[in-house]
């Protein structure tokens, strides 16, 4: 498909700035293999801010963070989004109550993940993220669909890189400090027996990569950026 030709419209439902930022310019920058120079599918990009989200997940609220998530997808449908993505792993813990009532169809970014590992010959995954995506069951139910074992962090592991992740990755400030810890967390893992990370945050990218991480990783970001890619290749 080349320019000229009329394609599928990717719909990102935003929740954090850097990482929405990265999922945009991972398709337009990915997308060139496929469109030509300088080409990508039509995208649209709709985000409430992020305090709003924020509060509903602090009260626990799902239904509350689902009637956000609905409010972009509807305003992204009327701009012509063929289908829709959310660059945000924890706020897929909303899924159940967004689905039902969408009008476009979305790619689950835990699904992607999880066909990438299964793809990749992965057995053991390590799961990191928001205290919120750790302790939930976005990845567990994913990676279970396809035989796929996992780990957590432990309880103050998954305080900490919660913390790093709220308090400095969101904001794009990214430290040594915060490196050395996460690849402390990683290498934990790797010891447990895992043989892959999920970056289950899609600001851990800002941190972590194959070249400075102690297990290879499956940056949940790029890997549903490249999904959208290849669904809008679809006609």
């Amino acid at each position: 498909m080349r320019h000229g030709t009329a394609s599928p419209s990717i719909g990102i439902v935003s929740c954090s700035a850097e990482g929405a930022a990265l999922c945009y310019c991972t398709i337009c920058a990915e997308g060139e293999a496929e469109f030509g120079p300088h080409g990508h599918p039509e995208i649209m990009l709709h985000g409430h801010s992020l305090a709003a989200h924020v509060a509903c997940l602090d009260a626990g609220d799902w239904a509350g963070v689902a009637a956000l998530m609905l409010s972009s997808a509807a305003k992204l449908a009327a701009a012509g989004a063929t289908f829709l993505i959310c660059p945000d792993n924890t706020i897929h813990q909303a899924m159940p109550w967004v689905l039902p009532r969408s009008p476009r169809p979305w790619l689950h970014i835990a699904e992607v993940v999880a066909a990438e590992a299964e793809r990749r010959g992965y057995r053991r995954l390590g799961v990191t993220g928001t205290h919120w995506l750790v302790a939930g069951d976005v990845y567990p139910q994913a990676l279970a669909t396809r035989g796929l074992d996992y780990r957590r962090p432990s309880d103050a592991e998954q305080a900490e890189v919660g913390r790093l992740i709220m308090d400095e990755l969101v904001r794009g400030r990214v430290t040594p400090e915060a490196l050395a810890y996460c690849q402390g967390v990683v290498a934990r893992m790797a010891a447990a027996g895992c043989d892959a990370v999920i970056l289950g945050c899609t600001e851990l990218p800002l941190l972590l990569n194959d070249g400075n991480s102690p297990l290879p990783i499956l940056d949940s970001t790029r890997l549903l950026a490249r999904a959208a890619l290849r669904r809008a290749r679809e006609r």
